[in-house]
């Protein structure tokens, strides 16, 4: 099924322009994208391999759910669909927004130019009990914010290279510890 996004300026300014997703990967058209971090009482954040299909970072450990902003939607909207895809139901009082950015980042014939909207999930669950969408993730694991940070501080090592996106878990732990 094709997906069709919402194209945006280089000031995140919506044009009234829809295009496909795979028109905006091809011309780099600005577009919105989200990522969300579930994260647990033992502060331990959920984290999906991608399937070793994806075009981009196949087969890498990646945020626990992210996905383009389809036209029409909200990010939050956005979140609830693409948390299905690892077995998820979350309502929209369960997701708390972070902040946001913008990335550029060309792999192979992808241009990807996101305005980028992050966002936290504080809930407990059972990954040995989600039944994962095989075709985008191969599989789920929690593990704890030492070996996340220690990750993302040595060149994102064996996690997506998502810069922006990684930086606001680190601010959002550092948050978590003064209050």
């Amino acid at each position: 099924m094709e997906e069709y996004l919402e194209v945006l300026n280089e000031k995140g300014e919506y044009t009234g322009k829809i295009e496909t997703r795979e028109k905006c990967h091809k011309e780099g058209l600005w577009h919105k994208a989200v990522a969300v971090f579930i994260i647990n009482s033992k502060k331990q954040v959920l984290l999906q391999k991608r399937s070793k299909n994806k075009k981009l970072w196949p087969d890498m450990w990646d945020v626990t759910v992210g996905g383009h902003v389809q036209a029409g939607e909200f990010g939050f909207q956005t979140i609830i669909r693409e948390v299905e895809e690892i077995g998820i139901e979350l309502d929209k009082k369960d997701i708390t927004f972070l902040g946001s950015s913008i990335s550029h980042n060309v792999k192979s014939e992808h241009i990807n130019n996101h305005f980028n909207e992050y966002y936290i999930v504080n809930k407990e669950i059972d990954e040995t009990k989600l039944k994962l969408q095989n075709e985008e993730v191969s599989e789920v694991k929690w593990i704890d914010k030492e070996e996340i940070i220690e990750k993302i501080k040595d060149n994102y090592n064996g996690i997506t290279d998502k810069q922006g996106c990684w930086e606001y878990l680190i601010r959002y732990y550092e948050w978590l510890e003064e209050n």
